[in-house]
C-alpha cells in the first residue's frame, strides 16, 4: 500500500507518494502543488501499478488509459521507478516507425512469415499514413480499414491481414505505447476453410500435366505434390538425395513449416511407385552431368531440386502455364489442391521410430476421395450397434447374472420348510 504525505513549507502545500517496490525498497514520487483530491486519485493509480509490477501482470484497461493520458512530467516520474515503460519519442510512436521496429525485432520468425508481416505493414501504412500516431487510431478506424480491404481482397486475405494488424497493436499495448488496441474487439480474424475452392485432381488430369511439364525436375515437383503430399516449395527444396532410401522404399521429408513444433521436424513417406520413375530420371540427369564429381560433392548432401531454388521463382505462374498447355483449366489452389489429393501413407509412429514399418501420412485424403468425404484413420472403426441389439445384449447379461446369483443368507431353505 502507498501512503500520501503532505508537506507545508515556504513554497506552499506539496504532496508526495511513498511506497515499497517489488524489491521491498522505499520509493517516493513527488507530485508538487496539487489539491488533496487529485493526490488521492494519483495514489490509487500508483497502488494499482505497484501491484501489477509485483505480480508481473499488466495493469487493467482503465489504469492503462489513465497512464496514457498523463503528461510527460508525471509519466517520467512513474517510469523512473519502473512502474510504466518510458515513453519513446513522438517519431517512434508513429505507425510506420513502430511497425518497422517490431518486424525487425522478431528474430524468431521465418523469412516467409517476415514477408507476410511486411505486406500487412504496407496495407496499414497505405491506408492510415506513415506518420499516423498509434494513439490516434480508434476501433472505428479499424472497422473502416477492414471495409476498405474487402473492396479489393478475398475474405480469407482480409482475415489474415486484420489478424496481423491485431498482432501489431497487441504488441504496442504490451509495450505500453497505447492504452488499448483498436483491433482488440474485432472478430473473425482467423482464416477459415473455403470449400468452394476445393478441387479433385484426377489421375488422368495429373498424367496430362506431367506430359506437359518442360523438364524432369518440373515433373518431379508436380509428382511430389500430387502423389507424395509435399508442401511446395519449402519441402521440395529441403530434399536431399540422402533422404531417399531406395532399398527400403521410403523418403524422409523435412518440414520447415512445422519444424518449430516438437516432434514435427520431419516425417517419413513411402517411395510410391508413382514417384520412383521421376526420381530416377532426375538422378540419371545428375549422373550424366559432366560437371558433377561424386568425389568432390557427396551425393547424399546434394539437393534433389536444383533448377528452381531461387526464392523469386514464381512456380505458381509457371504451373498455370503448364496446366493450360495440357488443355486444362487451372484449379483454384494449384499446389494446395494437389497436396490435398495425395494418398494416405500410414500412421504417425514413423516420425518417432525410423525403423518402424509404418510411416507418417501427409494428409487425410486419398486419390479416390471426393470433396466432402472423410477418410478414417488406420485403426478400423467398430460398427455401431442398433438400439435393439444393445437391448438384447443387456437382457442376456441380466439373465446370466440372475442365474449365477447366490441366495441371500437370511432366507429359509426349502428343506426346513418341509420339516
Amino acid at each position: 500500500m502507498a501512503s500520501l504525505t503532505k508537506t507545508v513549507g515556504k513554497r506552499g502545500t506539496t504532496w508526495r507518494i511513498e511506497f515499497f517496490d517489488a524489491n521491498n525498497k522505499r520509493k517516493c514520487i513527488r507530485l508538487g502543488k496539487i489539491d488533496k483530491r487529485q493526490a488521492e486519485s494519483i495514489k490509487a493509480r500508483v497502488e494499482l501499478l505497484v501491484a501489477a509490477r509485483i505480480t508481473g501482470t499488466s495493469p487493467d484497461v482503465e489504469t492503462s488509459r489513465w497512464v496514457a493520458d498523463r503528461d510527460d512530467t508525471l509519466h517520467a516520474r512513474l517510469a523512473q521507478h519502473e512502474l510504466v515503460a518510458a515513453r519513446g519519442t513522438a517519431e517512434s510512436n508513429t505507425l510506420a516507425k513502430f511497425l518497422d521496429a517490431y518486424i525487425e525485432s522478431r528474430t524468431d520468425i521465418k523469412p516467409n512469415t517476415r514477408a507476410h508481416l511486411k505486406r500487412a505493414r504496407n496495407n496499414l501504412v497505405s491506408y492510415f499514413g506513415a506518420d499516423k500516431s498509434l494513439a490516434e487510431i480508434s476501433p472505428g478506424d479499424a472497422d473502416d480499414f477492414r471495409l476498405h480491404l474487402q473492396t479489393t481482397m478475398a475474405d480469407n486475405t482480409v482475415r489474415r491481414i486484420c489478424g496481423r494488424a491485431k498482432q501489431f497493436f497487441r504488441a504496442a499495448v504490451r509495450k505500453r505505447l497505447i492504452a488499448e488496441s483498436p483491433f482488440a474487439d474485432m472478430k473473425g480474424t482467423g482464416v477459415r476453410a473455403n470449400k468452394s475452392r476445393d478441387y479433385f485432381v484426377t489421375r488422368e488430369d495429373a498424367a496430362k500435366v506431367l506430359n506437359a511439364c518442360p523438364d524432369a525436375q518440373w515433373k518431379l515437383l508436380f509428382a511430389l505434390s500430387r502423389f507424395g503430399g509435399l508442401r511446395c516449395p519449402s519441402e521440395h527444396l529441403e530434399l536431399r538425395w540422402g533422404d531417399v532410401d531406395w532399398d527400403r522404399e521410403r523418403i524422409t521429408v523435412r518440414s520447415p513449416k512445422t519444424a518449430h513444433h516438437e516432434d514435427h521436424e520431419e516425417r517419413v513417406i513411402p517411395l510410391f511407385p508413382e514417384l520412383r520413375p521421376y526420381l530416377e530420371a532426375v538422378r540419371d540427369e545428375l549422373f550424366a552431368d559432366r560437371n558433377f564429381d561424386p568425389k568432390a560433392n557427396r551425393l547424399s548432401e546434394q539437393p534433389i531440386i536444383t533448377r528452381y531454388r531461387d526464392r523469386n521463382s514464381n512456380l505458381r505462374t509457371q504451373l498455370e502455364r503448364i496446366i493450360r498447355k495440357a488443355g486444362l483449366q487451372p484449379w483454384p489452389k494449384l499446389f494446395q489442391n494437389l497436396r490435398a489429393m495425395s494418398r494416405p501413407t500410414g500412421s504417425a509412429t514413423a516420425r518417432r521410430s525410423p525403423t518402424s514399418t509404418t510411416v507418417k501420412r501427409p494428409t487425410n485424403t486419398s486419390p479416390e476421395r471426393r470433396p466432402g468425404h472423410k477418410i478414417m484413420g488406420s485403426r478400423p472403426s467398430r460398427p455401431k450397434k442398433r438400439s435393439s441389439q444393445r437391448r438384447n445384449v443387456g437382457e442376456m447379461i441380466g439373465t446370466r447374472r440372475k442365474e449365477n446369483a447366490k441366495p441371500p443368507r437370511n432366507l429359509i431353505s426349502p428343506e426346513k420348510l418341509k420339516s
